[in-house]
């Protein structure tokens, strides 16, 4: 067939015929299914019809269905009358599991390999998003072998990625990317980010580091990857050559990595930086307003915290529960008692849309115990919905000692042994309490039930008993209570 005039390629024909009727209706009628309870009736008249039974389409849709409806055991039932599923059948039913299933993928992937039907490139991806244990990640990687598809860079991405997730010390994810002859933009960004999301902000500054010695250009992931690890490691210098690199690229500061900036200069102490980022953004988030907000709640300035705080809500954006926490950490850091009160009432009264968690009240509790209200701190731990946990009470101990309040302090520590009675510090707090107070043979006995747990004291704390008189010491005056 000759070239169109205009130098168009050739017009295309169907290559195959249109579906049959009743395949068209059954795609029709799966694909607007709402109910969940309809998919029975829809997996039996599917069985009963071979030409339905037959069709990739139609399955995978049924399938698909299933997934978004939240009701796998007819999608399942119809998996296992499927006398030799397509790999595109299969990779459907993959698509429909949760994050998290309830049952392992890994059964249903030895009944498809039993049935003689090869896995493609697409399956195994499909099959880790699955998995959530190194046990079964071990298994499927095994089977990754077996089926050829061990140098597929889209297969070993996501392994890689799957054991960034499930490995606590990430030593299989290490051992996976050094075997890599060369890793893409993909893997190294999995690896800054596994190290980053772990609390190993070095390596990950380290790993985005060597990505550039290999001569591999970063995408936008990898730069929100390693300004997270700036602002975690306080790598201000770092952070300031990725903001030069996103600019003389040309890269649009989006809501993402806009947001990675603010933050990171805001962590850093670079206030006045993160300002300018937030005000050269076309668009933001509540995350954009929370970073600027929290990075003047670190800087300790709050009534710039608050101020941006009112602005945020003048702008129309809806404060969330990290907003509010970093409003009252402000408050409590500045002595702004009255506006702390106010907001924190104005949380529990559900103004905001959601009621206080741990951290509103610990914010609470911290802000008057600071200000010498220890009786309405109480108050505030008391009316929790959940208990109070060892930092809660902590920040409340702080308070006491403060203002030399040693019946409450005595009544605090108490519950911080019996919350951790395996924490040798607070018995050492208590035996200090009781010394400062002339209450030497319980100090004595309190180190000598210490002792019977085989319970050590840590480095930097002692407790000398001479001549009666009993007196705490702790090395350059470190914290009295372990947080």
């Amino acid at each position: 067939m000759a070239a169109d005039p205009a130098g168009l390629p050739p017009r295309l024909r169907p290559s195959t015929a249109p579906p049959p009727p009743a395949v068209t209706r059954a795609l029709h009628t799966i694909n607007t299914c709402t109910s969940a309870a309809a998919l029975a009736p829809l997996r039996v008249h599917i069985l009963r019809e071979p030409a339905l039974l037959r069709s990739t389409a139609v399955v995978s849709a049924f399938f698909l269905a299933c997934g978004r409806l939240r009701s796998l055991d007819p999608a399942l039932v119809l998996f296992a009358s499927l006398p030799r599923p397509h790999v595109f059948v299969f990779n459907s039913l993959l698509r429909s599991l949760p994050a998290a299933p309830a049952c392992s993928p890994l059964p249903l992937f030895r009944h498809f390999i039993g049935l003689g039907v090869r896995p493609n490139r697409y399956t195994f991806p499909l099959m880790l998003t699955s998995l959530s244990s190194l046990h079964e990640l071990s298994a499927v990687h095994s089977q990754v072998a077996k089926s050829g598809f061990a140098r597929d860079l889209h297969v070993r991405n996501a392994l890689l990625a799957s054991y960034a997730a499930c490995d606590p010390d990430l030593g299989h994810a290490e051992q996976l990317f050094d075997e890599m002859p060369s890793p893409d933009v993909v893997a190294w960004t999995t690896m800054i980010t596994a190290y980053r999301n772990r609390g190993r902000s070095f390596h990950a500054l380290s790993t985005f580091r060597r990505m550039f010695a290999a001569s591999v250009a970063p995408n936008r992931v990898t730069m929100v990857s390693a300004l997270g690890a700036c602002a975690a490691h306080g790598a201000v210098d770092t952070g300031i050559w990725i903001h030069q690199y996103v600019q003389k690229q040309g890269w649009e500061l989006d809501v993402v990595l806009g947001t990675a900036l603010v933050d990171m200069y805001g962590k850093c102490g670079h206030v006045v930086e993160g300002v300018r980022v937030f005000s050269e953004m076309t668009e933001r988030n509540v995350c954009t307003w929370n970073s600027i907000i929290g990075a003047f709640a670190l800087e300790q300035n709050g009534e710039m915290a608050l101020r941006w705080f009112y602005r945020m809500k003048a702008d129309g954006v809806r404060p969330d529960a990290v907003t509010l926490i970093c409003v009252l950490y402000a408050c409590t850091h500045a002595g702004l008692v009255d506006i702390g009160r106010k907001i924190f009432n104005l949380i529990v009264q559900g103004k905001y849309g959601f009621q206080p968690g741990i951290k509103h009240f610990g914010c609470m509790i911290d802000l008057l115990s600071r200000s010498g209200h220890l009786d309405d701190a109480f108050r505030v731990l008391e009316a929790m919905p959940s208990q109070p946990d060892a930092v809660i009470w902590g920040l409340l101990l702080q308070g006491c000692k403060v203002r030399g309040d040693t019946d409450l302090s005595e009544y605090v520590t108490m519950r911080l042994v019996e919350l951790e009675p395996g924490n040798a510090s607070h018995y050492v707090t208590l035996a200090n309490l009781y010394a400062e107070t002339g209450r030497w043979l319980e100090a004595e006995e309190v180190l000598k039930g210490m002792k019977e747990k085989g319970l050590a004291k840590d480095a930097g704390w002692s407790l000398r008993l001479e001549d009666s008189l009993s007196k705490y010491i702790s090395d350059e005056n470190l914290m009295e209570c372990a947080l």
